[in-house]
């Protein structure tokens, strides 16, 4: 995961969410969500979009957070993501993007992330195309280093862009979700409208 962030007061309303609703996938995607957050998510209001897919697949989340309890998520998380051997589902988008054996996306990640000025921490025990460590980057592109959306494009394409269908789409089909189809679900529904939003650029 990237290094801690500190939001910039100047940012755009419209930038803030943009950098929360990544985060927010990225604290989901990184381990199941504990009562509070589940409680939070239950609680929260409608979002306004023009999207009405983005709309849905909030409430869906919202009202998922209600019924699940937080050690139900947990499980689901371990049997879904983490198993007993092979993982049913992985959350490293290079399973989902390699189509050469000689292709190294892992090394190519690791250089774009150096150009940016961001790491891996040593205590972290993922490697960098965990799609948590990307929605992380994202935010931390939005919210910290304010880069221009010319570059959030150019990151997002490459590295969540071609991967986040095919994984959403794994953790709908996995038996063993439940309350994480709804945050595939959202997932796919937020990163479909960020890449509509960076092909008008």
């Amino acid at each position: 995961m990237t290094q801690a962030m500190r939001f910039v007061e100047t940012l755009p309303p419209e930038e803030v969410a943009r950098a929360n609703f990544y985060g927010l996938l990225a604290r989901l995607f990184y381990a199941p969500p504990d009562a509070a957050l589940l409680e939070a998510l239950a609680g929260a209001g409608d979002i306004e979009a023009e999207d009405g897919d983005i709309g849905a697949a909030w409430r869906d989340l919202a009202h998922a957070a209600a019924q699940y309890d937080a050690e139900a998520v947990r499980e689901e998380y371990e049997t879904a993501f983490i198993g007993t051997g092979k993982a049913p589902v992985t959350l490293y988008t290079g399973a989902y993007a390699v189509k050469y054996s000689n292709e190294v996306p892992l090394a190519e990640l690791r250089g774009e992330l150096a150009r940016l000025g961001l790491a891996r921490r040593e205590d972290a025990g993922e490697p960098e195309d965990h799609i948590a460590a990307l929605c992380d980057t994202m935010r931390h592109l939005i919210a910290a280093q304010k880069r221009e959306l010319q570059e959030q494009s150019a990151f997002f394409g490459r590295w969540i862009g071609p991967t986040f269908e095919p994984l959403c789409d794994a953790i709908d089909n996995e038996a063993h979700t439940g309350f994480y189809k709804s945050v595939g679900q959202f997932a796919k529904s937020y990163f479909r409208l960020e890449q509509s939003a960076f092909e008008m650029l």
